[in-house]
């Protein structure tokens, strides 16, 4: 388990060391480092599978004294979902940060952004948890504002400034669960706060988690920064932003605390619904009327998660199952859409739709791959969107809440309205004149795009009996609840 943490530091390091001397070190340790994380998450689903939960003791000191790491079903879904796109993403840099001075600086930031990320997923302990979140925090703030430019500083300034504030939060209510649970580890805070519960401490806590973590996931009203931040940094921080950052320090930092520490309860989850549903739609609206491709899809991520977090709030089993199966999906298709939108900046230098089009017959790997990911966002089938926007769906049939369910299709149509544009502009219609001597970008850039699609044309594949363990092992650790202690010290013993 260390290792999800050790590899990427180590890379970051010897990367920052040895880059400026030589020039492909950085490409090298960057792809061999994703690519063996990948290797280990992937192994973690058959240690899970085998073990259900595994605690590494920090320094074998026992908890709650000493600091732990857990591996369980959800960990390993997420380690999997992070490093699966950090892998691509990384083999796609190669081509595509050739444009950008201090190529090695980007995969120094971008390794200590993934040790972050990995670091929260692991955690067994709160104030570790707010550590490694902002080792990622800091990093992704450096590299939204890589290019220099005028909009990129200003965009990276304001993504500081109110991921300080989100921090802030998150902090504040750390530091009142030690002051009343005198522990940090997440399994001993559940079982103190069960044998003496506060409702109004509850009450005030969840004010301040989900405000900071709601902000780190830009769910509407906190989203204020997400529109500016994600199209202004290169396309493949771009892709690890909307793709898998806002998710793990965002979704999965709040429903972990909530389900598995502090205890759920039906107000909470009436406000999770509440601002899925309102993050789900608001965002589509804002996104249909961007020209800026970038923008678009950066709007797209707000109402996305929203079907993420609406899913997870309805708190039945098929409601989870859909919230983490779009979450997945989502990490895949968002990801390829900002790669084939950084693919057609890399080849014409703007992202200014209306002055594309018809672009699929000098581009035509990203004009497909684009169009499967736009497919796969709007739900059409057999598009791996489409299996988890229904199961969300029918979750909040089963659930009594069609109110919900309506406003679900309704975004996915939307959406789907949405990309139909993108695909009007960018790839079909007239070629312009200008565009004449315009090329298909480099091979490791296409090959990242196309593995991407493949996964999104094979996605639906995970809600069948074979892959039965990836999912319902992550959903069954938020369907046990505070029950989360006992496991953790059962494994223990």
């Amino acid at each position: 388990m260390p290792f999800f943490v050790i590899i990427p530091l180590g890379a970051a390091f010897l990367v920052s060391l040895l880059g400026k001397k030589i020039k492909s070190v950085g490409d090298v340790l960057a792809n061999l480092g994703t690519l063996s994380l990948l290797i280990l998450s992937l192994y973690s689903i058959k240690l899970v599978n085998m073990y259900k939960v595994l605690v590494y003791e920090v320094g074998s000191w026992v908890p709650p004294i000493g600091i732990c790491l857990v591996l369980d079903g959800l960990t390993s879904f997420m380690l999997v979902t992070v490093n699966l796109v950090s892998f691509l993403i990384a083999l796609y840099s190669v081509n595509y940060m050739e444009k950008y001075t201090d190529k090695y600086r980007f995969y120094t930031l971008f390794m200590l952004m993934l040790a972050g990320m990995n670091g929260i997923i692991i955690t067994g302990d709160l104030f570790n948890l707010f550590v490694f979140l902002e080792i990622a925090s800091i990093s992704s703030y450096a590299l939204v504002a890589f290019g220099t430019e005028a909009e990129e500083l200003e965009a990276s300034f304001k993504y500081a400034i109110m991921g300080s504030v989100a921090s802030s939060f998150v902090l504040l209510g750390i530091a009142i669960l030690y002051a009343y649970t005198s522990t940090l580890n997440m399994a001993d805070i559940a079982n103190v706060l069960s044998s003496k519960p506060s409702p109004l401490l509850f009450s005030f806590l969840a004010v301040l988690f989900l405000s900071g973590f709601g902000l780190k996931a830009a769910l509407v009203p906190f989203h204020a920064w997400l529109p500016d931040a994600h199209p202004s940094a290169p396309a493949s921080i771009s892709a690890m932003l909307s793709g898998v950052l806002i998710k793990v320090l965002g979704v999965y930092a709040l429903v972990r605390i909530f389900f598995n520490v502090l205890g759920i309860n039906n107000f909470f989850l009436s406000m999770l619904m509440f601002l899925g549903v309102i993050s789900m739609l608001v965002g589509v609206f804002l996104a249909i009327g961007q020209w800026d491709f970038k923008r678009l899809l950066a709007y797209h991520s707000i109402s996305q998660i929203g079907y993420v977090v609406l899913g997870i709030g309805l708190g039945t089993p098929l409601g989870i199952l859909g919230g983490l199966f779009h979450l997945f999906n989502h990490s895949i298709f968002k990801s390829l859409l900002f790669l084939n939108s950084g693919a057609v900046e890399y080849s014409l230098g703007t992202r200014d739709l209306q002055k594309m089009g018809g672009l699929r017959e000098k581009m035509p790997i990203t004009a497909n791959t684009d169009l499967v990911a736009s497919m796969s966002i709007a739900g059409v089938p057999p598009f791996n969107g489409f299996f988890s926007k229904l199961i969300i769906i029918f979750a909040c049939i089963e659930a009594g809440r069609f109110g919900y369910a309506i406003c679900a299709i309704v975004g996915s149509i939307l959406t789907l309205a949405s990309f139909m544009k993108v695909q009007k502009y960018a790839f079909f219609g007239k070629l312009s004149q200008k565009w004449q001597q315009v090329k298909e970008v480099p091979v490791l850039m296409c090959l990242a795009m196309v593995v991407l699609a493949l996964i999104c044309l094979a996605g639906g594949l995970l809600i069948t009996p074979f892959f039965k363990s990836f999912l319902g092992s992550a959903v069954d650790v938020l369907l046990l609840g505070t029950g989360y202690s006992g496991t953790i010290f059962g494994a223990l013993k």
